[in-house]
């Protein structure tokens, strides 16, 4: 015979409090403490997931110091746009030091620096790899296109054997081609995530 168990009590946001019901607390307030943080960090130039970490921080401390607050729903929202404005200060007042490349959130990793050499010698890796794999002349075409001494159209022509007339028209082919084949392996720039 099994004996009926009691269900938890449901813990809201404004119901949780006290040291003993700490776990709790940060459960319910979760949810709530992610749509606040969504809402603020855009203004405050920073992302969701730093100001949301500066807002347990503060709660931590809460807790430790005094307890959970009395309503605990109003304190978050009013801590969330406190460490918001405490963190437009702060942008406001960064500046990069002279000569160091600037990184705009969200953006391209500043030229020189080392993420955007390891992303360019990437994209030439893979570049190189996919005219190997281009089907008939194209590969030829295409290395003497890449060449670095940047040869005339005569030149290539002269080097693959064929009129310089119809070095246009392949060349197009062969771009063509190397443009399918990247766009299945290499996944374009921009959006990620589902479109709708």
């Amino acid at each position: 015979m099994t004996t009926p168990t009691t269900p938890a009590p449901f813990v809201t946001p404004d119901t949780a409090h006290g040291a003993d019901t700490a776990p709790g607390l940060l459960a319910a307030l979760a949810p709530l403490l992610a749509a606040e943080s969504d809402a603020e960090a855009p203004a405050a130039g920073v992302e969701p997931g730093d100001l949301e970490q500066a807002v347990w921080l503060r709660l931590l401390e809460r807790l430790q110091e005094t307890g959970a607050p009395e309503r605990p729903a109003e304190w978050l929202r009013r801590a969330v746009r406190a460490e918001a404005r405490r963190a437009r200060r702060t942008t406001d007042r960064e500046r990069p030091y002279p000569g160091e490349p600037v990184h705009e959130a969200g953006g391209a990793e500043p030229h020189g620096s080392p993420e955007h050499s390891l992303m360019a010698a990437e994209g030439r890796r893979t570049l190189r790899a996919a005219v190997t794999r281009t089907p008939g002349r194209c590969p030829r075409v295409l290395t003497a296109m890449l060449d670095p001494e940047d040869p005339t159209y005569r030149e290539i022509a002269g080097e693959l054997g064929i009129s310089q007339g119809s070095l246009g028209p392949m060349r197009s082919r062969c771009l063509g081609c190397l443009r399918r084949m990247l766009a299945a392996e290499v996944p374009a720039p921009g959006r990620r995530g589902r479109v709708r």
